[in-house]
């Protein structure tokens, strides 16, 4: 064996025969050879061809024994009356026998029934705990491995955790501390708990077995069973497909920057089918460029137009005497093939698809067409069906919508016009800077992953966020996704929540594959912080960069009202902070500055009727405090201490800890009559994430920025 321990040659002489057969599923003993292979207890079984050698198995292997059919037609035994369990003697196991083979030709009358599996029946009790682990090839992601609840559970529960294979041993952990069943595992009612250690080491090899060997298809071992010495696969299915051996066509990192630097960084601009003619999309994208201030060269291109905005037009990009970065598509979709040819032709860099009429109406043969010309000649595509996209730092609105220039660290990417123009709206109101507004429509060819390798270098971006329906090569945009959000928060907005019933499938994990919870678990992996709802999206986009980056778990809350700080502790609990144990002498710290009928718990309760000082004083013993790591404020409305006077005290105490090198997270939630919007957009802009008539989003960009630290392991 080598020295890992895998028996590489054994899978492959299992799978050797099953691709001569002509099968797409493993046999039960194929399956057991493969997990002994690679290490994967299994409990003792043999096949039996007769009734006879039935018994003397079951003699040899000891009672009480399981039998079940074995058959490349019969994947699901249970449903074929195909399995009996504890059978205690010979005459039970003779029976049996007959029963399975009769019931499996009553099932499927021209099943290939190659025998019957007798195997060991290992022992029930308390601390045996059925589970699942598995690995499926999934249409996003490819490979991934699951854990979680076993047996009839796993369809009812479908308490289920996700990673992508390989996993290390650390994320092997953490599936099985991971799922809602896990103190259950741990140990209940006096019961000893499982061998986690053992059974992250059972993850792990399913997770090489499928990474060494991409054409398995599907790996399911449930149930696994689960005990305080060790883990057991007692059943084993394995599918076979060699297109799910199959990668995507994936660009390397220096050819990504290479294409995306010219694309955002341009020297020169083409707009193919600029129009004098108000209302055109090549109008509105001429005058977003003219108007816009960029300052590199545009060349409209249109053979019925002598100049545009008065401009020289050429009938032709091969026409324009200069080297040319980018192209704008602004022409029918029938039109676009021939004016790519010349695009590429011509070397330009980048071709951004304005036109609808690809893929999202069905015309798929078109956008390949288009793809296949631009990867000829060297293009990369954004889009089709966009709006375009900004860059600030360059003055670049290459866009036939509103132009944008208020620049700042956020760059934001959408699948969808109408989201875009979402954000690009809630950006202005908000006043919030980008770098970037991207639109990728289609998705024809450049995708999230290309734009988060650019933003990862750009130094105008300390933040991205992006919405997207789906992820066209999952595995790269998590790989992508993890490298940057050590640098830089990546915030997700995924569309399509909701599980609308998992795929057909032949085994469990398969099916259980098939909904949401896998991108959850998957970017949770990768480090990106997800967002419920697009509000949630800017708001985090538009907060996280404002907070401080934590030092450490310790929250406290500071809060006029009660009420609020009832709220707030509940928000803390949601987005996973850890409220601080306030320590007796930090407890009388704070009692010196409360009145008696105040709490000096956690919250802090000042009562509503403190003047300002009284916040100040706390506030300040808050940010001097080592062993307090993150502020939450709870402002409530008095004529003592009316909005704006909070609002400015909170800003001075704040800038005078800034001052002396005391940098903490501080957000607040102000409750009181509409003068709390003014105090609140105050706070905003002095670096104080604030929010007026809720105590849910303050603490939800809090627990965001938690989040990208605990991933980016700044804690």
């Amino acid at each position: 064996m080598p020295d890992n321990g895998y028996d590489r040659a054994a899978v492959e002489n299992v799978l050797a025969k099953v691709r001569a057969d002509g099968r797409s599923s493993l046999t039960a003993p194929e399956g057991k050879r493969v997990c002994d292979a690679y290490g994967i207890a299994t409990p003792a079984e043999a096949l039996a061809k007769s009734s006879e050698g039935a018994v003397a198995f079951a003699e040899e292997i000891g009672y009480p024994v399981v039998l079940k059919i074995v058959s490349p037609d019969i994947l699901h035994k249970t449903e074929a009356g195909g399995v009996l369990v504890g059978l205690k003697n010979g005459a039970e196991v003779a029976e049996g026998y007959r029963t399975i083979i009769h019931n499996a030709k009553s099932y499927r009358a021209d099943a290939d029934i190659t025998g019957v599996q007798v195997q060991q029946q290992l022992p029930t009790g308390k601390e045996v705990h059925e589970v699942i682990v598995g690995a499926t090839t999934d249409e996003t992601f490819g490979k991934i491995v699951a854990f979680g609840l076993g047996g009839i559970l796993v369809e009812v529960l479908k308490d289920v955790t996700f990673r992508l294979a390989p996993t290390s041993n650390a994320e092997a952990l953490s599936m099985v501390d991971g799922i809602a069943a896990a103190e259950i595992l741990r140990g209940v009612r006096g019961a000893e708990g499982v061998d986690a250690d053992k059974l992250a080491d059972l993850i792990h090899r399913v997770s090489d077995l499928v990474t060494d060997f991409p054409q398995l298809a599907e790996v399911d071992l449930n149930p696994v069973l689960a005990t305080p010495s060790g883990a057991t696969a007692v059943d084993v299915r394995i599918l076979v497909d060699e297109n799910a051996a199959k990668q995507p066509h994936r660009f390397t990192q220096d050819e990504i920057l290479a294409s995306m630097n010219r694309i955002m960084r341009p020297n020169a601009v083409a707009v193919i089918g600029a129009s004098n003619e108000e209302g055109k999309i090549g109008n509105s994208v001429m005058k977003n460029l003219v108007n816009g201030g960029y300052q590199g060269e545009i060349y409209p291109i249109n053979p019925k137009a002598d100049e545009i905005l008065d401009r020289k037009a050429f009938a032709s990009i091969a026409d324009v005497p200069g080297d040319i970065d980018v192209a704008v598509f602004a022409i029918p979709a029938k039109f676009v093939p021939a004016a790519l040819e010349e695009v590429g032709k011509k070397g330009v860099g980048g071709a951004i698809m304005i036109p609808s009429g690809f893929g999202e109406t069905g015309n798929i043969e078109l956008q390949d067409e288009i793809v296949a010309i631009a990867r000829k000649h060297g293009v990369r595509i954004l889009g089709p069906n966009i709006y375009g996209y900004y860059y600030t730092p360059e003055n670049l609105s290459a866009t036939f919508c509103t132009p944008y220039d208020v620049k700042g660290g956020v760059a934001l990417t959408s699948q969808s016009g109408g989201i875009g123009m979402a954000i690009l709206g809630f950006s202005r109101s908000a006043g919030m800077g980008v770098s970037s507004i991207v639109g990728v429509g289609n998705k024809a060819d450049i995708d999230e992953d290309d734009l988060l390798t650019f933003f990862e270098s750009d130094p105008n971006t300390q933040l991205v966020a992006m919405h997207l329906e789906d992820l066209k090569d999952g595995r790269s945009f998590a790989e992508t996704a993890k490298r940057v959000s050590e640098k830089k928060p990546v915030v997700v907005l995924k569309a399509g929540r909701t599980d609308q019933g998992a795929k057909a499938a032949s085994s469990h994990t398969g099916a259980l594959a098939g909904n949401d919870r896998v991108y959850d678990d998957i970017l949770r992996q990768s480090g990106v912080i997800r967002a419920p709802g697009l509000n949630d999206l800017l708001e985090y986009a538009r907060g996280i960069p404002l907070l401080a980056t934590p030092k450490g778990e310790n929250v406290v809350i500071i809060t006029g009202a009660g009420g609020s700080g009832v709220l707030l502790s509940d928000a803390c609990v949601d987005n996973g902070l850890s409220l601080m144990s306030i320590p007796d002498d930090l407890d009388a710290a704070f009692r010196k500055f409360i009145p008696p009928f105040g709490a000096a718990g956690n919250p802090v309760d000042i009562t509503g009727g403190e003047p300002p000082s009284t916040y100040r004083n706390t506030i300040a013993l808050g940010l001097a405090d080592d062993r307090i790591h993150s502020l939450i404020l709870g402002y409530w409305h008095t004529i003592v201490t009316p909005p704006m006077v909070f609002a400015k005290l909170v800003v001075d105490v704040v800038e005078e800890y800034r001052a002396n090198g005391i940098h903490k997270p501080v957000v607040a939630s102000l409750a009181g009559d509409v003068e709390v919007e003014e105090a609140s957009e105050y706070l905003y802009r002095n670096g104080v994430v604030a929010y007026p008539y809720t105590t849910e989003k303050p603490v939800a960009v809090l627990g965001a920025k938690y989040r990208w630290a605990r991933a980016a392991g700044l804690l």
